[in-house]
């Protein structure tokens, strides 16, 4: 037996507004912040750090060329640096060791060099 019309649509309400308090509270509220942006460290750092690791630990894309895998020429440069000098880290200290070596080497040279962006003639400032 059908529902009547009256019995459907209070229904309907209700299911409507569970469903909206369920997804954060009311239209009203705070929008969400967004994130700040790396900065141009930030984003040296993470990119030299993740691709050195992926070398020293034999990673999927380890063997990718420096524009595949993202980076200006200075930070290949860098990069190329880091991980000849976490190679020699890791047959004296093993892996882990390395690995915090090359993270804390990559952050120190990317800031000392402001993010090592400017050298590759493919990069532009964001706009």
């Amino acid at each position: 037996m059908r529902a009547p019309l009256r019995g459907r649509t209070a229904c309907a309400s209700l299911l409507t507004a569970t469903l909206l308090s369920g997804c954060g509270g009311s239209a009203a509220g705070p929008a969400p912040q967004s994130p700040e942006p790396a900065s141009p460290v930030q984003l040296c750092t993470k990119l030299i750090s993740y691709w050195a690791e992926q070398d020293l630990t034999g990673g999927k894309w380890a063997g990718l060329d420096w524009e595949q895998k993202g980076l200006s020429n200075e930070q290949y440069e860098l990069y190329s640096d880091i991980v000849q000098a976490a190679r020699a880290e890791q047959r004296q200290h093993g892996t882990d060791a390395a690995l915090t070596w090359l993270r804390r080497r990559s952050a120190e040279r990317c800031k000392a060099t402001n993010g090592a962006t400017g050298s590759s003639e493919n990069w532009r400032p964001p706009t």
